[in-house]
């Protein structure tokens, strides 16, 4: 069984940035591609970018594509995902996500998720 604890959501303008953490407990970490995905208020979940157990291999959706990066640190069990020139659009409540074997975009191939954290984007 794998936890994670997703944190750094808040309120920021649009244009600002912030940078989400995932920190996972219970099995080892670098075992695991880590994804992270989204949810808007009337909307279905969306794939936001993934990356592969040792940081090698990243995707992102088009609509994130050179605005987020995600990272991750094995050593410190965290995934990361930062996010530059956030945009209305964006406000959603965000989730990790981890799955054994290589990334995916598709959430129900991941086994593990957290509970999630709001982002929240003023125009």
């Amino acid at each position: 069984q794998v936890q994670l604890v997703e944190s750094g959501g808040g309120l920021v303008q649009a244009g600002g940035s912030l940078r989400l953490s995932c920190a996972a407990s219970g099995h080892t970490f670098s075992n695991y591609a880590m994804g992270w995905f989204r949810q808007a208020p009337g909307k279905e979940r969306e794939f936001v970018s993934t990356i592969s157990w040792n940081g090698a291999t990243t995707v992102y959706a088009d609509s994130v594509k050179g605005r987020f990066a995600i990272s991750r640190d094995n050593a410190k069990n965290t995934v990361y995902l930062q996010m530059n020139r956030l945009k209305p659009e964006d406000t959603a409540v965000y989730y990790c996500a981890a799955r054994s074997g290589p990334g995916a975009e598709v959430g129900r191939d991941y086994h593990y998720w957290g509970q999630g954290t709001q982002v929240t984007v003023s125009s």
